[in-house]
């Protein structure tokens, strides 16, 4: 008995659909995107191909590309919550609002009306910036499901500032704590937007950590931003991508004979001012040391 042609196309597909993930796997991207595409010309009206050759665009950051393929895939099978989401992804990239509007919502998520940028307050959240090559987790407010404004003072080695808009992904990557509360670190796909701010290094002897803390309380009173870089604890991979607080072995600190603090401040004037203000109320305290560690934007 001969097989119908639909269903030896339909494994045909399947084959050509499971060579393009090994072949993306490896790193054969080229090869890859040939192989879902032989999937999708045999069985055109099968979701998954579509919904992989759009997830490597996504990985490219082919925004363009990985909208067409995830708008095809919602098409064929609108149940796919995956699908909306990567659609909405790629429409936030893109500032395309009423279609990101559209795919949050078949996400089931509910969204604001109107037709220019999502605005949300969906709380702070810890991003992993740099995610594929020097990953730094910093605390972000995220204003819609996929993008996020730094809240925090990032290393200056990352080349992110306090006030970044960032595109992040949505399928978390590890965890933190809040008080007895985990919460997702998502990693950031895209820097969308750079802030105005700079940052600036001071280091500062014969303070403590609760003084730091009193800095960094008034830094954000007046709009700007003050950490303790002192405190930073570098994490192995499987820690950092997974729960730190419950790990069974310890991470490095870096050792400090000062106190070493991060300040955001869009001019250097702003920041000195910062901490001079707080240096007159540590009479004990002196700064021995003060750096401009990345210009703010503006004055490249």
């Amino acid at each position: 008995m001969k097989i119908p042609f639909d269903k030896t196309a339909k494994s045909l597909a399947g084959r050509h659909n499971q060579k393009g993930i090994e072949l993306e796997e490896r790193g054969y991207i080229t090869e890859a995107v040939q192989h879902y595409q032989k999937a999708i010309k045999l069985s055109p009206s099968w979701a998954v191909p579509w919904y992989n050759l759009g997830l490597l665009r996504k990985r490219q950051r082919k925004w363009e590309e990985s909208l067409r393929c995830n708008q095809q895939a919602a098409a064929l099978d609108p149940s796919d919550e995956a699908v909306w989401w990567n659609l909405g992804i790629a429409a936030t990239a893109l500032g395309d609002w009423a279609e990101a509007r559209r795919a949050w919502r078949a996400f089931g998520i509910k969204i604001p009306d109107g037709e220019g940028p999502i605005e949300m307050n969906i709380g702070l959240t810890p991003i992993r910036i740099n995610a594929d090559e020097a990953p730094e987790v910093i605390w972000c407010q995220r204003i819609d499901p996929a993008r996020a404004i730094i809240a925090g003072v990032p290393l200056p080695e990352s080349e992110h500032r306090f006030g970044d808009l960032l595109l992040h992904d949505g399928a978390p990557n590890g965890f933190r704590k809040v008080g007895s509360h985990e919460v997702p670190v998502f990693d950031e796909l895209q820097l969308l937007t750079v802030s105005e701010f700079g940052t600036f290094e001071a280091i500062v002897d014969g303070v403590t950590a609760d003084d730091v803390e009193r800095l960094s309380e008034r830094a954000t009173e007046i709009g700007l931003s003050a950490e303790d870089w002192s405190r930073v604890r570098h994490l192995c991979k499987a820690c950092s991508e997974g729960r730190p607080f419950g790990e069974d072995h310890s991470h490095p600190q870096d050792e400090f004979e000062y106190r070493r603090i991060g300040i955001a401040a869009r001019s250097e004037f702003q920041a000195r001012q910062l901490l001079n203000g707080w240096l007159s109320k540590h009479p004990p305290a002196q700064m021995i040391g003060f750096n401009c560690a990345l210009p703010p934007a503006s004055a490249h």
